[in-house]
């Protein structure tokens, strides 16, 4: 077999292997590790065909973790069926758990501001914005301000 491929390979280009196909519906190849006719070494390849092949329809997560590090070389061998359905069984548990305990927080949360267990969070009041050149300085009045023993008056504005 890997002799009739070679000379398919020599003859047509690039041959490649599926490999498997996820839930997604992306399809997952390898091109051996191949000889050119000059005689280089040309290390082997690992892809993907998206089941969405334009790009402006690609969805973050459109290819699952598993294969994702299997086309990166993080490891060696493609993920069984087994193996992706045990961990997206696994992601959705701990989604759920994290709902619950979300859930249990915000409750907790509630009966001690009721009790009085907990002060209620303060409510700030920002005016404008901090890369403005006033922010933080002080509006000018009219009425004159003492604070101790610093007197600063207060400036005059025409009425409108």
């Amino acid at each position: 077999m890997s002799r009739i491929s070679g000379v398919l390979r020599r003859a047509f280009g690039i041959v490649r292997e599926h490999v498997g196909t996820d839930a997604l519906g992306n399809q997952y190849y390898i091109v051996p590790e191949q000889k050119t006719w000059t005689g280089r070494l040309i290390r082997a390849k690992r892809m993907v065909e998206a089941a969405n092949p334009t790009e402006y329809e690609y969805i973050e997560g459109s290819i699952p973790m598993e294969w994702d590090a299997w086309i990166r070389g993080r490891r060696k061998e493609p993920p069984s069926a087994k193996e992706l359905l045990k961990n997206e069984l696994y992601r959705k548990d701990i989604k759920l758990r994290a709902k619950e305990m979300d859930e249990k927080d915000l409750t907790l949360q509630a009966k001690e501001y009721e009790e009085g267990l907990v002060a209620a969070p303060a409510k700030t009041v920002a005016k404008g914005h901090a890369s403005t050149a006033s922010f933080g300085k002080q509006e000018i009045s009219e009425d004159p301000t003492s604070t101790a023993n610093t007197f600063q008056p207060g400036s005059w504005l025409p009425k409108k």
